[in-house]
Formats: structure tokens, C-alpha cells, sequence
């Protein structure tokens, strides 16, 4: 019988440490205000800069500007998308032949329904996060699209089943907690169930706000009702409805190895399912934990970690041990390079120097047809 996890410890919910003041800072392009004040907007993506300076400690016009520098930089950006409870989620491995590989990456990239392009040691070559409206429309699109680039050989799909946290979720953890608690909204609860229906995702009016914020996170009403066509009220009304109800998700995201995060790890595990609730509600509040999803497949739990360093996989691995003794690590994965997150394309650096606006799957044919086109010997 599996043993159930123990409750969490302060130890288990610390920041990992990172990089010291002067030297180091500036070889990682953020200073200590720069990963605060992303903090910030990891926590109220869309607070005001009067309520963000404050919280700070700095004036509203240093906190624009910063963010201004970092945003144009690309270090740091604010991602907005339509929730994912309302998609049909999975996750592919590819393996392909060694001289496509640039070429595959490059492709998979800028397909506009894959959100997660990652560059991997091990036993395939990418693993990629895909999203559809549909099953059938998933399954489609991955093999007749994916599967048809030239160059790839085997594909595996497994398909989300129950989200416990995921990216606009995860912390750099910099400000202090009283700080983060004044930039708060209301507590929800971060586990649901993939769809796996095809549905109106939102109102035509909904999905011209998400596509008007997917540029900027941050962009003013009067700015929103430009785009849209509506009124400076109707864009505010929507808006607010829509964050009330869990139908958008603002994402601050940063060039994660810049800010000294060097190593991200995935991990596929298996525990009884009768503590897979419970195991993946407590991953979920993990510092490290970047996506804690269930999953189909032989291994139920899937994981994405980001952490200061391959010195620190002994650590965390050994925290999974003695905080889910019934949790068996069945595969891990140190990803060599991720091209793209959600709508932005990465250098090496994890930078953003482009951006694929997400989009539900083309026709799968006419997809295939383009991403042939585009990719060459």
C-alpha cells in the first residue's frame, strides 16, 4: 500500500538561492529590483504601477521603465492566453534524424498550436507541449503534421488529464511575502480537467481581447477598446468578467538561465492512483515546480522543473524521495535548450526574440502542406 506524502516543511517551500548581489547579477542581466519586479507582475500582472512601485519600495516611473528595458530586451514578457482548462492538452516526443534537427526544431516552432518546444537529452530529441480544441483534432494535427516534417522518425503523444500548476503559476520568489500579499487576487483553485470536447471557447468578443493582450499583458482600456472595436467599458467589463472567471491567464515570464536558473529538468513518475490527487496537489507548491500535470501513458505524473544548476538534481530528487515515498521517478530528462514557450520563440539564453501567436490547429492537410514547405534539406 502507497504511503501517503507527509505535510510540507518550510525547507520544502524555500527559494532555491539565487545569483549574489554585484558580479554575478550583472553577468545575468537582472539586478535584484529587476527579478522583484518581475515577482510583481508574476503576482498582479496587470496592477498598476502606482501599487507596484509602492509595493517595491521604488517610484511608479522606475518600475515602467525597468520593465520597459527588460521587456525590450526580451527578459522578461507577459504572456496572455485563454485558459487551459478549456483545451485538449498533450505532450509529444519526437525523435529524428541528427541532421534535421534544426530544421524540425525551426518548424515545430512555428506551428501556432504548440506551446512548448524543448530541446532534450535522452531517448527522443524534442519534447514538445501541444494544444487543440479536440481529441480528434490533437491527434490529427500531431501525426499528419508533426509526424509528416521531414526528418522525423517516431512520435509518443501522451494527453493531459488533470492540470495542478503550470507556468503563470510559478514565482521567482524575490520580494518578500508581505509585499507579494498586497498585489494578491482572490485564491482559485489551480487542479481541473483537460477538456477533451470540442466547444465556442469563448465569445468572438472575448477572443478579440485575448488577441489584443497577447502583444502586451499590460495594455490600457483605452488602448484595448482601439483594437477591438468596443467601448472603453464594454473591453473593462469583459476583461474583468473573464479574469473572475478563470477564462484568461496573464503569464510574466523571464530567460530563465539569465536570471540563474541553468537547468530545467521533466520527470515522469507514477504513484498510486488512489494519491495522485493529493501527491500532485503538494508538487504543485513546490518551488522548483513549473508544470505538474496527470497524464496517460505507463508513468501518470508529469513534471517540468527549472533549477540553479545540475548540482541541484541530487537535492531535489531526494526531497521528492522523503517528502512522496510512494512517488517512483520513472524517467528523467535535462532539456538542452528550450525554443519556444507558449507564444515566444527563445535563444539559447532563453531571451524572447519572437513571437508565434497561439492559434487552434489549421486543417491538418493544409498544416502539413505548409510546414513541408518550409522546412528544407
Amino acid at each position: 500500500m502507497g504511503q501517503e506524502p507527509r505535510e510540507l516543511q518550510q525547507s520544502d517551500t524555500a527559494p532555491l538561492p539565487m545569483p549574489d548581489s554585484g558580479k554575478d547579477i550583472a553577468r545575468y542581466g537582472f539586478s535584484e529590483l529587476d527579478l522583484a519586479l518581475v515577482d510583481a507582475l508574476q503576482t498582479g500582472p496587470r496592477a498598476p504601477w502606482s501599487r507596484i512601485g509602492r509595493v517595491l519600495g521604488v517610484d511608479p516611473t522606475t518600475a515602467s521603465r525597468r520593465w520597459e528595458r527588460m521587456r525590450d530586451a526580451g527578459l522578461a514578457w507577459i504572456t496572455t492566453h485563454s485558459s487551459t482548462k478549456t483545451i485538449t492538452l498533450a505532450h509529444v516526443e519526437v525523435r529524428c534524424r541528427s541532421r534535421y534537427l534544426a530544421s524540425v526544431s525551426a518548424a515545430v516552432a512555428r506551428l501556432p498550436w504548440v506551446i512548448s518546444v524543448d530541446e532534450t537529452a535522452g531517448d527522443f530529441d524534442f519534447y514538445l507541449g501541444v494544444a487543440a480544441t479536440d481529441l480528434a483534432t490533437l491527434g490529427r494535427s500531431v501525426r499528419e503534421t508533426i509526424g509528416g516534417l521531414r526528418g522525423v522518425r517516431a512520435l509518443r503523444v501522451s494527453v493531459g488529464i488533470t492540470h495542478y500548476s503550470e507556468g503563470s503559476q510559478w514565482r521567482t520568489r524575490a520580494m518578500a511575502p508581505g509585499a507579494r500579499a498586497a498585489l494578491l487576487s482572490p485564491p482559485s483553485s489551480s487542479r481541473f480537467a483537460f477538456s477533451s470536447q470540442p466547444y465556442d471557447l469563448l465569445a468572438s468578443g472575448d477572443r478579440a481581447l485575448v488577441s489584443a493582450l497577447s502583444g502586451d499583458g499590460r495594455s490600457g482600456y483605452t488602448e484595448l477598446a482601439a483594437m477591438t472595436g468596443m467601448s472603453e467599458h464594454t473591453a473593462r467589463r469583459r476583461l474583468q468578467r473573464m479574469v473572475r472567471e478563470g477564462d484568461i491567464v496573464f503569464r510574466c515570464d523571464l530567460a530563465h538561465r539569465l536570471a540563474g536558473l541553468s537547468t530545467a529538468m521533466i520527470y515522469r513518475a507514477s504513484v498510486p492512483h488512489s494519491l495522485l490527487d493529493k501527491t500532485g496537489t503538494a508538487l504543485a507548491r513546490m518551488e522548483p515546480m513549473r508544470l505538474c500535470i496527470s497524464q496517460s501513458g505507463p508513468h501518470n505524473l508529469l513534471m517540468k522543473v527549472w533549477m540553479r544548476g545540475l548540482d541541484a538534481v541530487d537535492q531535489f530528487e531526494t526531497l521528492l524521495s522523503d517528502r512522496f515515498p510512494a512517488l517512483e521517478v520513472k524517467d528523467r530528462t535535462v532539456v538542452f535548450h528550450s525554443a519556444k514557450r507558449m507564444d515566444r520563440l527563445l535563444d539559447v539564453d532563453g531571451r524572447a526574440i519572437g513571437r508565434v501567436p497561439i492559434q487552434d490547429p489549421l486543417p491538418p492537410l493544409a498544416a502539413a502542406d505548409e510546414a513541408r514547405f518550409s522546412v528544407t534539406d
